[in-house]
């Protein structure tokens, strides 16, 4: 298989692999417990999972999602719920605003406020247009669902508040 060039460096190679096992693991959840409000954060030792789960629970749906992204399943990498979904769609627009706003200072004529609406009506329909970019950019970019050599070390709980808190540590 052809590797990806983030690869290459190790430190993102390892985030990559944990977000998406990260993502696995949120997949498996919602298959046995539809419903269930969680979120994460993958770091370069492995990932936090806000779930109001015991450890069990929580460490059986890790290993299953590693067993499954090891088996080929690459696709449970890439989440609905990813902040890249959010993310890449707002840079996007942001940036069409950006340009507009700049091009349109050449005609100093209309109002500023007028600049600023023909912004913000550009801006929205990129939005939306730019939404497909998100799943493409966990897919090449922000995960990699060849998780390899990847261990799972040990899922640390703590409770807070009304949820629990899974500290899932990875080795590659």
């Amino acid at each position: 298989m052809k590797k990806n060039i983030l690869d290459y460096i190790p430190i993102i190679r390892r985030i990559r692999r944990n977000h998406a096992l990260e993502h696995a693991t949120m997949h498996v959840l919602s298959e046995r417990y539809p419903g269930l409000r969680m979120m994460g954060i993958s770091n370069p030792k492995g990932f936090l999972m806000v779930a109001d789960l015991p450890t069990e629970l929580m460490t059986e749906a890790t290993l299953e999602a590693k067993n499954r992204l090891k088996a080929g399943e690459t696709d449970l990498a890439v989440h609905p719920n990813c902040g890249s979904n959010i993310a890449v769609p707002t840079l996007v627009a942001s940036m069409v605003a950006g340009s507009v706003l700049a091009l349109s200072t050449v005609n100093e004529k209309k109002p500023k406020w007028y600049h600023y609406l023909i912004a913000a009506a550009s801006a929205v329909p990129a939005y939306f247009l730019a939404r497909p970019l998100g799943p493409i950019t966990q897919k090449y970019i922000t995960t990699s669902g060849e998780i390899e050599d990847t261990q799972v070390k040990g899922v640390l709980t703590q409770k807070v508040l009304n949820g629990s808190v899974h500290k899932v540590d990875t080795e590659a």
